[in-house]
């Protein structure tokens, strides 16, 4: 493995760990909190409230399922996406790969959750008056970063590309 290589795995895995622990340690602070107020209602303001709901689907809460059988497969799907998505990693470039690590960062955040909770403490509620959006965690926001990320870099990035070569 070249000096370059090793330079480039260590710090997409440095990175990765940071928005693990960010994520490892807001969920933690929250449900401290809660455990500790013995309420799920944190911090209520005009456009945000901190409120400890546990999402037992996907994201966002899609996909939430009663049986045990079908949450353990969920669980090992995103298992395997999540290696699918370190083997890529390792072949993406500049923007993608910055993509993928942020990705990569908040899945393993929500899977470790799925293992140990069964379930994924989202606590972040924005809303404008009577508009709500999904109550999410900061893993789900590296997530989200990431697919944008990686949506850019496909449309434009690509579009530069294809613009030089035509050049």
């Amino acid at each position: 493995m070249s000096n370059y290589l090793k330079k480039s795995f260590f710090v997409n895995l440095l990175l990765i760990l940071i928005i693990f622990s960010l994520d490892r340690i807001s969920k933690f602070y929250v449900i401290s909190q809660s455990e500790k107020n013995l309420s799920y209602d944190l911090f209520q303001s005009k456009f945000l409230n901190i409120s400890l709901i546990w999402n037992e689907g996907i994201a966002f809460g899609l996909l939430s399922f009663d049986e045990k059988y079908s949450y353990n497969l969920v669980t090992m799907i995103i298992f395997i996406v999540i290696l699918i998505l370190l083997i890529i990693l390792f072949n993406a470039e500049k923007l993608s790969r910055f993509g993928f690590v942020m990705i990569i960062g908040g899945a393993l955040g929500n899977f470790v959750d799925r293992i140990f909770f069964s379930a994924v403490p989202d606590f972040i509620d924005f809303y404008f008056r009577d508009f709500h959006w999904f109550v999410f965690n900061i893993a789900d926001i590296f997530i989200t970063l990431g697919v944008i990320c990686l949506i850019y870099d496909e449309v434009f990035m690509e579009n530069n590309v294809k613009n030089e070569t035509k050049n």
